[in-house]
């Protein structure tokens, strides 16, 4: 489990940066998990023909990678009290090479008296950021 000295922790510091490699086998499991067996998530065809630019990861599966990098810096899943998200672009998962998500997560702010601190999460995909506003609030 990680300790975390909350009076060390100054806002603007990185918490945590991490890739993750997104594959049409990834949004087939995920679409198992979920329920979410939209073609648009497994079918070029069927992208094509709603004018999207291929498949598309789903959105609830980029949003879950993201907070993985609070997580991680928290040590426990358990100890992320809010999670939110915008959705901005998609990610296009390419049939071979698949797609790499990057996240980087810093301090944005801390409240000493709850105990509490705010990740803001910058989550890119080809070098556009494909959430806003991405903030997780763990407890320490």
């Amino acid at each position: 489990m990680t300790h975390i000295n909350l009076a060390s922790l100054e806002v603007g510091q990185e918490v945590g940066s991490r890739e993750f490699h997104l594959t049409r086998d990834s949004l087939v499991k995920y679409a198992g998990a979920s329920g979410d067996f939209n073609p648009i998530h497994y079918r070029d065809d069927f992208a094509a023909a709603v004018g999207l630019p291929g498949v598309l990861a789903h959105g609830m599966l980029t949003m879950g990678v993201a907070v993985q990098v609070a997580a991680d810096w928290v040590g426990d899943a358990g100890k992320v009290v809010d999670y939110g998200v915008r959705f901005t672009k998609p990610v296009v998962v390419d049939p071979s090479e698949g797609a790499v998500v990057t996240v980087t997560g810093k301090i944005g702010e801390i409240n000493a008296d709850a105990g509490e601190v705010r990740v803001d999460l910058t989550v890119i995909f080809n070098e556009t950021a494909v959430l806003g506003k991405a903030q997780a609030r763990v407890r320490l």
